[in-house]
Parts: C-alpha cells; sequence; structure tokens
C-alpha cells in the first residue's frame, strides 16, 4: 500500500514513510494510492469481533510495512478496557466504542472514554504507539508540532508524555479553550511537553504550523512531525468507529446507517469518508457545524469560503471554532475525481485568503452521501436541557451541535448515529447554564484547574515558533 499526495507532486510512500511527517513535501494531505475494499463477506466476518480485532482487520489493510504481530500487538496495547474507563453508567469499558440508544433508530457513539475525555484519544493513542514503535525501531527522535482548538492538543500531549523521542510542541489560542481543556494541557509538568498560548485563534496555529511544516530545510533539520488530522494516521485510527457503530446498531449488512458528525476542522468526518470509500454501508455523513459555517455553506452552495481569523467566532463549543478545514482537501480531491492539478489550483486560492466555487459538482454530493447544517448557541442550549429532559443523557456542547442537525435529517428505518465529541466534564460553564448544574467528571480529575500550570504565550509569528523549538531541542 503506498500513499500519495493530494497535490501530487510527492513520491509515493509507505505508511511508516508518512506516518511522522503529516503534510507531504509539496503541502498536499496523503492518501492511499487506491481504497482497499471491504466484501459483504468480510463485512460479516468483521461484525462479531471486538474493538482491537475489528480495528487490526481494518488497519492491518492498510498499513502493510508493519508486521502483522507488530501491528497486533501495537493495536492490542491501545484499545483496552483500563485506557477506556471513563464510561457511563451501565456501558461496558471492554466496548470501547459503546452505543446509547436515544430512541428509535437515534443513536449516541460513545468516543469519549480515553484519558482526556474527547474522541480525539481513539486515534491519539494508537498514534502514540505507532510513532514510538517506528522511533524506537529506526533510531530516530521526533519534534511534534501541533495546532489546537481544544482536544487535540490534550490528547496528544497524554499519548505522547513520557515516550521515547519524542518532544511535542503544541499551540492554542490564548485563553480561548475552555477552563478544563487548558488545565488538562498546561498541567501537564513532563519535560517533553511544550504548550504555547498564541495570541490569535486556532486558524492562526493552524497556519504557523503548515507554514513551519511547508519549511522542507527546516522541518528535515529539525525533525518536525505532526499530530494533527493532517496526520494520515489520525484519520485511519478513526475509520475504526465508524464500522463498529454500524455493527452495532444493524442486524445485517444489507441496512444503511447515517452517521452525525460535529465538525470544525473536518478530520472526524473525512474518516466517514473513507469508511464509505472502502465499503461500509453509509446512507448519509451529516456535516454539524457551529456558528463557523463555513463546511455548511459549502455542502449547501458548492463555496468554500475560508472567513479568516478576524472573522471566526469564539463560540461555547470551541473546539469547532474553525473557519479553515485542513482535512477537507482529502474530500475534494476525490471530488474532483483525483485531480492533484486541480486541488493545487483550488487551494492556490485558498492559501492567499481567497475562496473556491465548485458549484458544478454539486451533483456528485449525493454520489458521497454528505448533508449539512449549522447550530448556534441557542439551539445547542435547547438540545441539551432537551436530551437531558427526553432521554437523560447529558451531552457537551459540540455533541449538541451534532443531535442537533441529526434531527434535521433523520430518516425512518435507517438509524441515525450521532458521533459524541466528549464528556460534559470538559464544558463545565456552558453545561451549568443549560441545565443549572455541574456535570460530574471523573475523580482523578477533579481540580485540575488548580493545578500548577507551565505554558508560554507568545504573537502569531512564524520565526519565534521556530527559534522556541530550536532552543528546546
Amino acid at each position: 500500500m503506498k500513499y500519495i499526495s493530494t497535490r501530487g507532486q510527492s513520491p509515493a510512500l509507505s505508511f511508516s514513510e508518512i506516518l511522522l511527517g503529516g503534510l507531504a513535501p509539496d503541502g498536499g494531505l496523503y492518501l492511499p494510492e487506491t481504497y482497499p475494499q471491504f466484501s459483504d463477506a468480510d463485512l460479516s466476518v468483521m461484525r462479531g469481533m471486538n474493538y482491537a480485532d475489528l480495528a487490526f482487520a481494518i488497519l492491518s489493510r492498510l498499513i502493510d510495512d508493519i508486521s502483522s504481530t507488530d501491528l497486533k500487538a501495537i493495536i492490542d496495547k491501545t484499545y483496552r478496557a483500563d485506557v477506556y474507563s471513563f464510561t457511563r453508567s451501565g456501558q461496558n469499558a471492554a466496548d470501547i466504542t459503546p452505543t446509547v440508544k436515544l430512541e428509535h433508530d437515534l443513536y449516541l457513539l460513545s468516543l469519549s472514554n480515553g484519558p482526556t475525555l474527547a474522541f480525539k484519544d481513539m486515534a491519539m493513542q494508537l498514534l502514540g504507539n505507532l510513532f514510538e514503535y517506528v522511533l524506537v525501531k529506526t533510531g530516530s527522535t521526533t519534534n511534534i508540532l501541533g495546532a489546537t482548538s481544544g482536544d487535540t492538543g490534550s490528547a496528544a500531549e497524554y499519548a505522547m508524555r513520557g515516550k521515547k523521542g519524542v518532544r511535542v510542541f503544541m499551540l492554542s489560542p490564548h485563553k480561548k479553550m475552555s477552563r478544563f481543556q487548558t488545565a488538562q494541557m498546561f498541567s501537564l509538568q513532563d519535560e517533553n511537553i511544550f504548550n504555547i498560548a498564541v495570541n490569535g485563534v486556532f486558524d492562526d496555529c493552524q497556519d504557523m504550523v503548515k507554514a513551519v511544516s511547508n519549511d522542507a530545510a527546516f522541518k528535515a533539520q529539525y525533525k518536525i512531525g505532526a499530530v494533527n488530522s493532517i496526520n494520515w494516521g489520525r484519520i485511519v485510527a478513526q475509520v475504526v468507529y465508524y464500522f463498529k457503530g454500524y455493527f452495532a446498531v444493524t442486524e445485517n449488512n444489507a441496512q444503511k446507517v447515517s452517521f452525525a458528525v460535529p465538525s470544525g476542522n473536518f478530520g472526524n468526518v473525512c474518516a466517514g469518508h473513507i469508511a464509505r470509500m472502502v465499503g461500509l454501508p453509509i446512507d448519509k455523513l451529516v456535516v454539524a457545524t457551529n456558528e463557523n459555517d463555513v463546511l455548511d455553506e459549502f455542502f449547501k452552495t458548492g463555496v468554500y469560503r475560508p472567513r479568516g481569523s478576524a472573522n471566526t467566532y469564539h463560540t461555547s463549543s470551541p473546539s469547532m471554532d474553525i473557519s479553515k478545514a485542513s482535512n477537507f482537501e482529502r474530500f475534494v480531491f476525490d471530488l474532483v475525481g483525483r485531480d492533484s492539478a486541480k486541488v493545487r489550483e483550488l487551494w492556490a486560492r485558498v492559501d492567499k485568503g481567497g475562496a473556491f466555487d465548485i458549484k458544478h459538482l454539486m451533483p456528485k454530493l449525493a454520489d458521497y452521501g454528505f448533508v449539512s447544517g449549522s447550530s448556534n448557541h441557542t439551539n445547542r442550549m435547547q438540545t441539551i436541557r432537551e436530551s437531558k429532559a427526553k432521554y437523560d443523557v447529558v451531552i457537551d456542547t459540540h455533541t449538541a451541535d451534532g443531535l442537533k442537525v441529526a434531527m434535521e435529517y433523520k430518516q425512518e428505518n435507517t438509524p441515525m448515529v450521532v458521533l459524541e465529541t466528549a464528556l460534559p466534564a470538559k464544558f463545565e460553564d456552558a453545561l451549568v447554564e443549560a441545565l443549572g448544574e455541574i456535570p460530574p467528571r471523573p475523580e482523578c480529575l477533579k481540580g485540575i484547574e488548580l493545578l500548577p500550570q507551565k505554558f508560554k504565550v507568545m504573537d502569531v509569528d512564524v520565526a519565534a515558533i521556530k527559534d522556541f523549538i530550536v532552543k528546546n531541542t
């Protein structure tokens, strides 16, 4: 299995060769040369598997340069009940991603039982173990440079803390995450973890990460790696829980399922796109945005128009406060028939702060199952209240955006699965506003906001970020 860049000007490489780097040298994102296909017979065999075995069945078709024995050991080390133990009452941690039935044909897929209480743990824990395996095997080191709007940072840091040969430099928008998210990251005192609070918004952080990664000489000299969802390892790991969710709510492979996905950077729903492309019977992929509705605008009009940092709203679902969805390029590559020259043309406009219009391709969107909708603060407060009153299930603000939009597309006899983003404890202030009560949190995380914090505040300055990496390497 070889991987190619969406921009077509980088060589095809193996999984291990692309694992650490994130972006391709030409600035594109990696995808498989061809998508493997899971047949009806394959799905029937997979239907009864536990999570680790299912992950191996899927990932072994996409990773062929790590021995089966080693890959199985890495996966088994990752997907254990004691790692994903923060389950809701009545759930079995051994299920890893248990489902919650809300009503007929409406389900919540629990993805936030890992160490940082967010769905990012599902992929990041695997990525941490894969990184360590490859680095130890090659005798290498890496400097991870990442950007986070809240959950990616803590998930990456908890996955990489103490790992051999890894340093993490994580950029986050200063004072724009929840108090819990901030404390999860900044309270870590590990010597290989460096938190940088940027005077800007998430898109500024992401742009700086890309700028550093696009400096080929610097990237090579300081061995810059990536853990954002631009990293293919993140996406492929997330494909697994679409299969797990599908099998949990269906009885046979003739049934189709729709998934509603809270979306900011398009990574989570991109994994759904990949799952669909490899043969999972998905009906609709429902893209749910908050007030930063760039993706909703595209799926309704065919116009992709990032708003820029000055026009990015700070909302009560802050992990989705993103106006430039870095994974969107992967889907557009497939949408335009894998025409890398066309992708280069479109993203040349985006990289210059512009927009592009491909409304002539709107009829093809139906072939990929994408639909979309948006939610605002009033909507999510109401959805949180209704979920508690109607189902006795407390959800976080991002999951509320997903549930609100899911209801707009729910169809009779087609299960709708809403992907949970995080446990409510991560967004305590918003939950208090919605329900008038503090959401419960695991005992080991009580008082985390009171712990000493270690971070550095910096302006939007690529040269300063590079200098900081140099001085701490």
